[in-house]
């Protein structure tokens, strides 16, 4: 009796071919039909992840530009007037909830309001120049999310789950769209000085393909090989470099050929990229061709450059753009929050009117959709000391909270929904984050309840098992 002779290159899939009677590879196959399906199919048709994908229906918006306020900010003391604050200023509040941290008293904002526009929305003076575009701007007072902890609620307003790892908004948009742009990345998070709390999962495909994964840019840089970390071979030549790529993507394309495995796919993709991106990243990222005027519009702080850069970006193609305003939770005032609120707030502040200005006369506005807020809001009491003392600052609050949108489609000089008379809480059409994306897919072309990934036999989306399209603030 001859036992058979078993190849020793042998991988795991040869194993379950071989092993009773190919009966393993039926129930692997079958897996693979879920895992990936339709990204597969663009594959086999001979298309690139990133090609350009029809919507759903004709979408409003065709790019997003999110601002993102990591740590907080304060929606009394920045979109949320509250008078009754005053009035009841250094007194318990009747009705208090549970936060991270103690606080005491009612805390008055130290910022003066007023009105704006033909809509007459109140709004901080800390955020004067942003206010001059008010009737652009629907403003969401109502928002919620689940937990006062900046890890969780960072992972939910980004990927729409506080616990799991999911893909990111942009990962989604990206992965239903494609880019206009083969030579940069389709979805770039800029962050100046470091990465926000939770990192890189705040932009993370997680088990969409790799391809969809936001590309971190540490914005305080101003020379472009620090901007982009080896954007230019030291030693090779760029047909060298070519020959060395094409080498290596046969072998590549041979190796995938027998594994079936999306992540090889995403490495040669990247790798590709990366080759492209010699060329137009350098002129993307390079502000010096713009108008003097232009430049002086933005400023020249941090905010400015990467604000002037994104808008560079958006107009060659770029899908997502995400820009972080520092490294950790600079929003995260528990303490002097006139002093820390003001200052971060005149960062963005005519950055952000410069952008709206300047989209409305490329005519770019309407076909950008324009998202500003944190992960969470912050208390209408003050915070308190171990000791006791006031803080003069406010602790996390993710019962009621303040986002705002423009552009793309969207309804401006409107306020949604409201807080109770202290902005402590969502009382009246209460917004969650599902409500928001459901929402912004709405507005960019999408019925968010389908589009789906196929991943571990179940259809997972953006907005989970919730979410409804907020029909009030489309224009």
């Amino acid at each position: 009796m001859h036992l058979p002779v078993w190849p020793t290159n042998m991988n795991r899939r040869d194993v379950l071919r071989r092993s009773a009677l190919g009966l393993g590879a039926l129930g692997l196959g079958a897996l693979f039909c879920d895992e990936g399906r339709r990204v597969d199919a663009a594959t086999v048709q001979g298309r690139r992840p990133l090609d350009v994908r029809p919507s759903h229906f004709p979408g409003r918006a065709k790019r997003v530009i999110h601002f993102f306020l990591n740590g907080g900010p304060s929606q009394v003391d920045t979109f949320d007037h509250k008078p009754m604050l005053a009035k009841y200023a250094g007194q318990a509040l009747s009705e208090t909830l549970a936060t991270e941290r103690k606080t005491g008293a009612a805390f008055p904002s130290p910022f003066k309001f007023q009105p704006y526009g033909e809509s007459g929305i109140e709004v901080s003076e800390i955020f004067a120049k942003t206010a001059q575009h008010i009737d652009d701007i629907a403003v969401i007072r109502s928002m919620y999310a689940q937990v006062p902890n900046h890890e969780p609620s960072l992972m939910l307003m980004n990927t729409g789950d506080s616990i799991q790892t999911r893909p990111s908004m942009g990962s989604w948009v990206l992965y239903g769209l494609g880019t206009e742009n083969q030579n940069l990345p389709g979805f770039i998070a800029m962050c100046p000085g470091g990465l926000p709390i939770k990192d890189s999962e705040n932009w993370h495909a997680a088990f969409l393909p790799g391809a969809y994964q936001g590309t971190y840019i540490d914005s305080k840089h101003r020379e472009l090989s620090k901007l982009i970390e080896n954007i230019e071979h030291p030693q090779t030549s760029t047909s060298d470099q070519r020959r060395q790529l094409d080498l290596l993507s046969r072998w590549n394309e041979r190796h995938r050929e027998t594994r079936g495995d999306d992540r090889l796919e995403a490495r040669i993709q990247s790798f590709e990229l990366a080759f492209r991106m010699q060329r137009d990243a350098a002129e993307a990222f390079d502000i010096s061709p713009e108008p003097q005027h232009i430049q002086e519009m933005y400023g020249d702080g941090v905010h400015g450059r990467q604000t002037l850069i994104a808008r560079r970006l958006l107009e060659r193609g770029v899908r997502y753009v995400q820009l972080w305003h520092g490294a950790g939770q600079p929003w995260d005032n528990h303490a002097q929050i006139e002093e820390n609120h003001r200052r971060l707030a005149g960062e963005l502040d005519g950055p952000i009117a410069a952008l709206i200005t300047d989209l409305k006369q490329r005519g770019m506005f309407d076909e950008t959709l324009i998202l500003w807020g944190g992960e969470f809001g912050r208390t209408p009491t003050v915070e308190l000391s171990g000791k006791g003392d006031p803080q003069q600052g406010r602790d996390h609050n993710h019962y009621g909270f303040s986002v705002w949108l423009a552009g793309g489609g969207i309804k401006g000089g409107t306020v949604h929904g409201a807080t109770d008379d202290f902005g402590f809480k969502a009382v009246e059409d209460r917004t969650s984050v599902h409500d928001l994306h459901a929402t912004m897919l709405h507005l960019l072309g999408f019925d968010h309840e389908q589009l789906t990934y196929r991943y571990a036999g179940r259809d997972f989306r953006l907005t989970d098992v919730s979410g409804k399209v907020l029909h009030d603030l489309i224009s």
